[in-house]
């Protein structure tokens, strides 16, 4: 079956107008044209679509994209290249999960704090609590908070 943007576009969950920026940075290079020039979709370019779609919203800049599609074209000569390129990527992921998992441990703790302060009807009470006191999940993060950061040296 053959598609036209606007009915890949609805597919997929994107505007036709995100379909013709990847066009225009040349992702799309499998993708033909009719005579007239129109984009005819083929069902096997969804997948191709998807992998584009994942590899932006992982924060991979078009320029990789692009690297990454014509390294795909290029054939099996390529895998390992292509292989460091998402391991690359999920290092890269690794670490933004690692700094959302800390600031919602941060955001949780906050909640917990202005809970506590709501009930007391004053934010002294969760203010002057010993940590013993503060819920086992949120004494790390409390004593973070309270510590003094790092100064950087004349080194860094």
């Amino acid at each position: 079956m053959v598609y036209t943007v606007g009915e890949m576009a609805k597919l997929l969950g994107v505007t036709a107008s995100t379909l013709r920026y990847y066009d225009k940075e040349g992702l799309l290079p499998f993708v033909e044209r009719s005579s007239g020039g129109i984009r005819m979709f083929q069902e096997s370019d969804i997948e191709w679509l998807q992998v584009i779609g994942c590899m932006k919203k992982a924060g991979m800049s078009i320029k990789d994209i692009r690297r990454y599609i014509e390294m795909a074209l290029q054939g099996d000569d390529t895998i390992t290249l292509r292989l460091a390129m998402f391991q690359r990527q999920r290092q890269v992921l690794q670490q933004q999960l690692e700094v959302l998992r800390h600031t919602m441990e941060m955001v949780d703790y906050k909640c917990w704090y202005y809970e506590t302060a709501q009930k007391a009807g004053t934010v002294a009470v969760p203010q002057e609590m010993d940590l013993a006191q503060v819920p086992e999940r949120f004494r790390r993060i409390r004593q973070e908070l309270r510590s003094m950061p790092e100064q950087p040296t004349e080194q860094d």
